[in-house]
């Protein structure tokens, strides 16, 4: 038996043992081959395959090759590669690592090889937060430099096709690891994932003219602009001043599967970053209604609770305690439209915005409604 055939089994005893460890981990690990290979230090992943070098893989424990494998496979699956864009390489994979690392080790049982990277301040953020506050240590990123990178760097940039098919296969293995842990009882992700994947697909809404459109209230307000200076975005320098306060209502019930969840996280961080003036509260809702949880561009989402049933009165309801004017404000609720709605429609202004397969926008009996649209 050669060497490579050795490594292999080696490769495939870990992900049983994985397996015990962690379902989750191990059907992602699933979705990815392992090739050995001399050219890496340690170990690296394409956004697809995983590379470890054999001689590092020996010097392991046990431990040690489950926390690696977990780590190699959470960069791919959570697309750091191709979301790197044109950042700085080094510096954005040591944000990864401490992101992955952080997810890891909050996880029973799990340790990583030794000389790992690790910062408890910065892990619970996402990778581009991570990044940007690396970015303002020009000594710390002197510091980093001497550590190796597993991320592998493209030839050129990401094409949006190739970006897509990527995102769709690691979205699937993400259902499939989410769908084995609620078939065995263990529906809880690990921690910090559910971030993550906000940023794993780009906004679909123009949110800018979203909010634009309640804020400004004219007799067309839901028929379109005044397309004298719309072309010329006039009205964000007129409104540069003005504030307006949003309700965020993201449905958490056990319909909402992990794939809808990734779109909704992404149009609330989309959301955030539309308008620099915006005072925004969220509520995570099922048959309850979770929060308030102030939120803002710099601030990571809250972990989302729910999984119950769906029902949107005990929202509307929690609303009409904590608003003076009701025409102060707007709601924004992402769901698949599958509830109880109240049987009077509120004062608040509101948009749905259902999932795809969701109900129709005509059955929405109250608001404007728009429908996001199926991955690709």
């Amino acid at each position: 038996m050669d060497k490579d055939e050795v490594f292999q089994r080696q490769i495939s005893a870990a992900i049983l043992q994985l397996r015990l460890r962690s379902p989750f981990f191990s059907t992602l690990a699933l979705f990815s081959r392992v090739i050995p290979s001399r050219k890496f230090h340690t170990a690296a992943t394409d956004g697809r395959n995983i590379y470890i070098n054999p001689n590092f893989w020996r010097a392991l424990t046990s431990a040690e090759r489950l926390g690696l494998l977990a780590h190699e496979v959470l960069h791919a699956a959570l697309l750091h590669v191709p979301r790197r864009g044109q950042r700085d390489p080094l510096l954005w994979n040591v944000a990864a690592d401490i992101v992955v690392n952080g997810t890891i080790l909050a996880e029973p049982g799990f340790v990583l090889p030794k000389g790992h990277l690790r910062s408890q301040q910065l892990e619970h953020l996402s990778v581009e937060e991570v990044y940007y506050k690396l970015h303002a240590q020009p000594n710390l990123q002197k510091l980093l430099r001497l550590l190796f990178a597993d991320l592998l760097e493209p030839d050129g940039e990401f094409e949006a096709n190739v970006y897509a098919e990527l995102e769709q296969y690691w979205l699937q293995a993400l259902q499939q690891a989410r769908a084995l842990l609620e078939a065995q009882g263990q529906g809880t992700l690990p921690a910090g994932l559910l971030r993550e994947m906000a940023h794993l697909s780009p906004s679909q809404l123009d949110w800018r003219t979203y909010l634009w459109r309640f804020l400004v209230q004219t007799p067309t307000d839901f028929q379109g602009f005044d397309r004298r200076f719309v072309g010329q975005e006039l009205y964000l320098d007129t409104l540069a001043g003005e504030k307006l306060r949003v309700f965020i209502a993201l449905d958490t019930s056990g319909s909402i599967n992990i794939k809808v969840m990734a779109l909704f996280l992404s149009e609330v961080q989309a959301i955030l970053g539309a308008y620099p003036h915006l005072e925004a509260t969220l509520y995570y809702t099922d048959a309850a209604c979770y929060g308030p949880y102030e939120l803002s561009a710099e601030i990571p989402l809250p972990r989302p609770q729910g999984g119950g049933g769906t029902d949107f009165r005990p929202f509307f309801h929690t609303l009409e305690g904590v608003l003076d004017d009701p025409h102060n404000g707007v709601c924004i609720y992402l769901t698949d439209g599958y509830g109880s709605f109240p049987a009077q429609p509120p004062a608040l202004q509101t948009l749905w915005v259902l999932s795809p397969g969701g109900i129709g926008t005509e059955h929405v009996p109250f608001g404007e409604a728009v429908r996001l649209l199926p991955e690709a």
